[in-house]
């Protein structure tokens, strides 16, 4: 068995993934979560040490970054991970080993139970004959199935799209991007409809509810040309506990496109509504819902002293933000202050407003 053709075993709790290793392979993790400290994010080598072995909890499919698509029209579940092998390898006429990475990609799909009831009525009328000769008349039907959208998740930064683990500092701008496959991409549209941002730990807030910003100016609107390519931009931040931040969305797959979002600037798409509503209206033309997960490590980048400093007089109730080009920005929070107040207060003391969200494209 290959490295790229890994032993897949799921079950509705969990997915085992076993990767064949040698002496030559150097590290195997989640893509973008290299050095992720978490123990059930990392694979552990067997007992003959021929095998790494990654075993994924599917009834918190947040917590490793696992992609989870539900069939809302079969109730059918597929699960899906990255996973990235790096080996060192001989180069021919040369005494040194080269890197080389290979990219995994694993999936399983579980199938709804339903239960159904067969029951058999004579339904014909009495005194019903059947005739001897029966015309029977035969046409040709095709069949054919949209493909299974597989979601892909990424972070631009200057640019250019960031591969690997993404650590930046507080007040980074970013974009993040949401996309379908190539194959999925002509078939399908897609809708933010939830977002949240989380420390890792205990730490949560909304930024994205019913397909709207809570607050452009931490992340903007999602916005989009053709339905299947969804760009926001932001800038980084973190909680003063942990130095990962994790996103959390769900979005809806729609067949051609999702409907769009009425913005307050009288824009059709995804971005905020002139009126808060308390859930989205159903959309006829969903098909999936799936729900990702990214995750992004701010560091302090230099200004560590200061963050320990202020940490010390904040202590768990701050959010960090930054400004590149100015300085730092915490704000105490406490139970009547929510993430809108910070960055509310930022803008003010800054006289410079964010520019308006402007259309991405693939």
């Amino acid at each position: 068995m290959s490295p790229m053709n890994p032993k897949v075993k799921c079950t509705p709790n969990q997915m085992r993934v076993e990767i064949p290793i040698s002496g030559s392979t150097r590290k195997v993790y989640i893509e973008g979560l290299r050095d992720y400290p978490d123990p059930a994010c990392r694979p552990h080598t067997d007992s003959t040490g021929t095998l790494a072995v990654l075993e994924l909890d599917l009834r918190d499919v947040y917590r490793c970054a696992v992609t989870r698509a539900i069939n809302e029209q079969t109730g059918k579940q597929i699960y899906y991970q990255t996973l990235v092998i790096e080996n060192l390898e001989e180069v021919e006429g040369s005494p040194t080993k080269q890197e080389v990475r290979e990219t995994l990609h694993v999936k399983c799909s579980i199938m709804s139970v339903r239960n159904h009831t067969i029951s058999k009525r004579n339904v014909l009328p009495a005194g019903f004959h059947e005739p001897e000769e029966i015309e029977i008349m035969i046409t040709n039907s095709t069949t054919g199935r949209a493909p299974e959208p597989i979601l892909g998740v990424g972070v631009r930064q200057d640019g250019k799209l960031v591969t690997g683990e993404l650590n930046v500092s507080p007040g980074t701008p970013l974009q993040m991007e949401i996309f379908l496959d190539k194959v999925s991409a002509p078939i399908y549209g897609l809708l933010v409809t939830h977002m949240q941002v989380t420390d890792t730990k205990a730490q949560e807030e909304t930024i994205i509810y019913n397909g709207c910003s809570v607050d452009p100016y931490l992340f903007e609107n999602f916005n989009t040309v053709d339905g299947d390519f969804l760009a926001a931009k932001f800038r980084a931040f973190k909680f003063p506990e942990s130095t990962y931040v994790q996103f959390k969305g769900t979005v809806h797959v729609c067949l051609d496109k999702c409907k769009g979002v009425e913005c307050s600037d009288g824009q059709i798409g995804y971005g905020r509504r002139k009126r808060a509503i308390s859930t989205l209206p159903a959309d006829p033309n969903k098909i999936f819902e799936i729900t990702i997960t990214s995750f992004i490590k701010v560091s302090s980048d230099g200004n560590e002293e200061v963050y320990k400093e202020e940490e010390k007089i904040y202590n768990n109730n701050k959010l960090i933000v930054g400004n590149q080009m100015t300085d730092t920005i915490e704000k105490k929070l406490d139970s009547n202050c929510k993430l809108t107040d910070i960055f509310t207060s930022f803008q003010t003391r800054h006289s410079t407003k964010p520019s308006a969200h402007k259309k991405s494209s693939n």
